[in-house]
């Protein structure tokens, strides 16, 4: 199983990645593809997003946790490796994000 999770992607990718996996929801995409397919999505989304946007890729694997995944660009989650064990890290908001919405609020 592969599971890709997209954020502030061109169009063009979702729709090329629509050939090969299902779009449930809008940016989520998953599918049984094979492990050449899997590789040749990741290179097309690396070279779609170019610095903008977030690509997460996550397919089943044997190891322990059962899952393998890669991830680019910038998003508030990512993945770490504490001692092996892969977890989400959630950045928290930033201050000026924070600082513009009281003002808004007020």
């Amino acid at each position: 199983m592969l599971v890709m999770a997209m954020e502030k992607v061109p169009m063009s990718l979702r729709g090329a990645l629509s050939r090969w996996l299902l779009e449930p929801k809008t940016g989520i995409f998953l599918g049984n593809p094979s492990a050449r397919v899997r590789d040749e999505l990741w290179k097309r989304a690396l070279t779609a997003i170019k610095g903008k946007g977030s690509v997460l890729q996550v397919w089943s694997d044997k190891n322990p946790q059962g899952f393998s995944y890669r991830q680019c660009g910038e998003s508030n989650r990512e993945f770490v490796d504490f001692e092996g064990l892969s977890l989400i890290r959630v950045s928290p908001a930033t201050k000026s994000s924070e600082d513009s919405t009281l003002r808004m609020n007020s």
